[in-house]
């Protein structure tokens, strides 16, 4: 699926795949994540099948002009996953709706282990 939307100077598509690199972008910059997790097994075989085609730990499905983001991550030890996730998904939502010009709906952060 794409985000579709209009302006005056005509039609504007972003497709999810898109959205999935600037996500995993402005995640990395924030403080306390380390990397992405695959949610599970399946998911880890089709993204090496796919040779780095797709975004691993990061999954955006669109709806006419809403957005929902799945992102899987590992954390940093030590620190606060709470304050990390927050301020994970306030950065994320910021950034994509300025990015899309579209509202980010549902965001859901899976955190699948912490690392050194």
């Amino acid at each position: 699926m794409s985000v579709k939307t209009n302006n005056i100077y005509g039609k504007i598509v972003i497709s999810d795949k898109t959205i999935e690199r600037f996500v995993a972008r402005v995640a990395m910059d924030c403080y306390g994540i380390v990397e992405f997790a695959s949610k599970n097994l399946m998911d880890s075989i089709i993204s090496f099948l796919k040779f780095g085609s797709e975004v691993k730990g990061v999954k955006v499905r669109s709806s006419g002009d809403r957005i929902f983001i799945d992102v899987s991550v590992i954390v940093k030890y030590g620190v606060s996953i709470k304050a990390v996730v927050e301020a994970l998904k306030e950065s994320i939502k910021y950034r994509v709706e300025r990015f899309t010009g579209m509202l980010v709906d549902t965001m859901n952060v899976r955190v699948m282990g912490v690392k050194e």
